[in-house]
């Protein structure tokens, strides 16, 4: 469904991505690991076309994504964003139904609620939230109304970026059982950037680490756990002594 083939990215000397190598097999769920400032939120803007890499070729589809018609090209994409980037000013059901009232295929205002509240009750809010704001949501809700808007357009990919941050163990828990039951549900394609190793074990099909703007390495949860890759083995346990310099 994606693929990355030499993916390079600088911001002027600053070298973010140096050739990276990616496949995401349509229907499954990949988390990116790595480092903070290794590159993992550009890799996903690059995808998504709001970063021009400067080699290097992205398709999703099989299409060229740097060639791609924008609107049709979103639209086949769903975000949960890190800090949850609800609008403040409009009720919880307009942030879910965003993308259902614009655009050329936009919804009448009727339906576009009625599907923003059957999202809401999928990510386990009642249809009592769709009235309120983000402002009188706790940050377990609102990562929950991010969700709903994510996958409310009924997208074909969704980008997860840090779901979890923020929340407390037994919220994030939660969040990782709806990232899971969702995806699966929909049959959607799903990456995922995160540092908390138990969303990883929650999420990933498949775990790519990138480290030092390369795909280091990749494979499941269990070779993850079994590899003897020094790199891979400090990240997933948080060492502090290891060929990952710690930044100070």
């Amino acid at each position: 469904m994606i693929e990355l083939l030499g993916v390079h990215k600088a911001f002027g000397a600053n070298a973010v991505l140096r050739g990276v190598d990616l496949q995401v097999a349509r229907g499954t769920s990949v988390v990116i690991i790595g480092g903070s400032g290794t590159g993992k939120s550009v890799l996903l803007k690059c995808i998504l076309g709001l970063v021009r890499p400067d080699a290097g070729a992205i398709l999703v589809a099989g299409e060229d994504a740097t060639m791609a018609g924008r609107e049709a090209f979103l639209a086949r994409f769903g975000m949960l964003f890190q800090g949850g980037a609800l609008f403040d000013s409009l009720p919880v059901w307009q942030n879910v139904a965003f993308r259902l009232l614009r655009g050329a295929k936009k919804r009448p205002r009727a339906e576009a609620r009625e599907i923003a509240v059957e999202k809401l009750r999928r990510v386990g809010l009642g249809s009592e939230v769709a009235e309120l704001y983000p402002a009188e949501l706790s940050g377990g809700m609102q990562k929950r109304v991010g969700l709903a808007r994510a996958i409310a357009a009924e997208p074909e990919i969704i980008f997860f970026d840090e779901p979890t941050t923020g929340l407390d163990p037994i919220m994030a828990g939660v969040i990782d059982e709806l990232i899971r039951e969702i995806v699966v549900e929909m049959g959607a394609t799903a990456m995922t950037i995160t540092h908390d190793m138990r969303t990883v074990r929650s999420v990933a099909d498949q775990v790519a680490m990138l480290h030092e703007g390369v795909i280091r390495w990749t494979g499941s949860v269990a070779e993850m756990d079994a590899t003897p890759d020094p790199y891979v083995h400090q990240f997933i346990h948080g060492l502090g002594q290891g060929p990952i310099a710690a930044v100070r």
